[in-house]
C-alpha cells in the first residue's frame, strides 16, 4: 500500500503541477469552449481571473505532493478544487466526470498514507 500510496501521490503531483501551471500559460491545447451553462461558467471563470487562483492552488498543493513536504497541506489546497471537478462533471458537462474521478480516486489513495495528521479534525471535543 505504501508503494500504491507513492504512485498515486506522484500522479496527482504532476496532473495538478502542470494543468495548475497551464492556467498561467497554456501550453496544453485546448479544446472548442463548451456550450450552454459549462461555456458561461467557463467564461466567467477566465473573464474574471478567477481561474487564475484556482491555478495556483492546484499549483502549489502539486508542487506539495511532488516535493513529499506537506502533503496534508497539498491534499488540503487540493480537496475544493477536486469536489469542484466533480461537481462541474456531474452538473454542466460529463466531459470532466471521468478525470473528476480519477483525482478523486488518487486524492484517496494519497490521503489514506498521511490519515492520522487529519485526526484532530475528527475529534467532537476540542481538549482544555
Amino acid at each position: 500500500m505504501k508503494i500504491v500510496a507513492m504512485i498515486a501521490r506522484i500522479l496527482l503531483g504532476l496532473v495538478f503541477l502542470v494543468f495548475g501551471l497551464n492556467k498561467f500559460h497554456a501550453f496544453v491545447p485546448q479544446g472548442p469552449m463548451p456550450a450552454g451553462l459549462a461555456g458561461q461558467f467557463v467564461g466567467a471563470l477566465m473573464t474574471s481571473h478567477y481561474i487564475m487562483a484556482v491555478g495556483a492552488f492546484e499549483t502549489a498543493g502539486g508542487l506539495l505532493l511532488l516535493l513529499n513536504r506537506s502533503v496534508p497541506l497539498g491534499l488540503c489546497l487540493l480537496a475544493p478544487v477536486i469536489v469542484n471537478i466533480l461537481l462541474t462533471g456531474t452538473l454542466l458537462t460529463h466531459m470532466a466526470l471521468p478525470s473528476g474521478i480519477v483525482v478523486a480516486i488518487l486524492w484517496i489513495l494519497v490521503y489514506s498514507r498521511v490519515r492520522s495528521a487529519f485526526s484532530g479534525i475528527y475529534q467532537v471535543k476540542t481538549p482544555a
